[in-house]
C-alpha cells in the first residue's frame, strides 16, 4: 500500500492542479496594444523637452567644478547655470547628474542652430561626447561654435545615450539663446 501511495498522490495532486487550470477564463482575440499600453500614464514621453529618466539633473551653465562627493567620488557641478548666455568664442556646457546605472554609456550632444539668422537647423553647429563608466554619477557635454563663434539666436541641443547616436538613442532637448554682444554693429548706436 506505501508503494502505491507514493505513486498516486502526486498523480492526484497534479490531476487536481490541472482540473483546476481549466476553470479559469481565457479572453480570445484581444488586440496587442491593450495588453502593451497602460492607460495609467495619460502623458507620452516628450522628446522635445530636456531629458528625464536616467537623468536625475541636467542643465546648460557657463562652466563647472570637480568636487570630492560624500562617497569619494568626482562629482561635477555647474557654475552660473543659465540658458543665456553671450555671444563669443566661450563654450556652452550641459551639466547632468544620472540616476544609479549598471553599465557604461555614453552621452551625446549635437548642437542644432533653431532659430539663427544665417544658419541651415539642419547643420550640426557643435558637438561633444562623454563616456560614463560605471561608477560615474555627474558628467559634462562641452559645446564649441563650429564656426569660431557663436552667432546670436537661439539653439538645441539633442542629448542621445548609448554606444552611438540613431534615432533610438535620443533622451531628449535642451535649449539656449546666445545674445547679442554689447560691441556688435547691431547694437552700436550711431553717433
Amino acid at each position: 500500500m506505501r508503494q502505491w501511495c507514493g505513486f498516486i498522490c502526486p498523480i492526484l495532486l497534479l490531476s487536481g492542479s490541472l482540473l483546476w487550470a481549466e476553470d479559469l477564463p481565457l479572453t480570445h482575440n484581444v488586440p496587442v496594444p491593450d495588453f502593451q499600453n497602460r492607460t495609467e500614464s495619460p502623458t507620452p514621453y516628450n522628446f522635445d523637452a530636456p531629458p528625464q529618466g536616467m537623468f536625475r539633473n541636467i542643465v546648460l551653465a557657463e562652466g563647472f567644478e570637480e568636487e570630492l562627493g560624500f562617497q569619494r567620488t568626482h562629482e561635477i557641478v555647474p557654475v552660473r547655470p543659465t540658458e543665456q548666455f553671450p555671444a563669443g568664442t566661450k563654450p556652452v556646457f550641459i551639466v547632468f547628474e544620472l540616476h544609479q546605472h549598471y553599465q557604461s554609456f555614453q552621452v551625446f550632444g549635437r548642437c542644432y542652430p533653431e532659430q539663427v539668422n544665417g544658419l541651415d537647423g539642419h547643420t550640426v553647429v557643435a558637438e561633444d561626447a562623454m563616456y560614463i563608466a560605471l561608477e560615474d554619477q555627474t558628467g559634462y557635454l562641452k559645446l564649441f561654435p563650429a564656426q569660431g563663434s557663436w552667432k546670436p539666436g537661439r539653439y538645441k541641443v539633442e542629448i542621445h545615450a548609448g554606444e552611438q547616436v540613431n534615432d533610438m538613442s535620443l533622451m531628449g532637448t535642451m535649449r539656449f539663446t546666445i545674445t547679442a554682444s554689447l560691441d556688435s554693429p547691431a547694437l552700436t548706436k550711431p553717433h
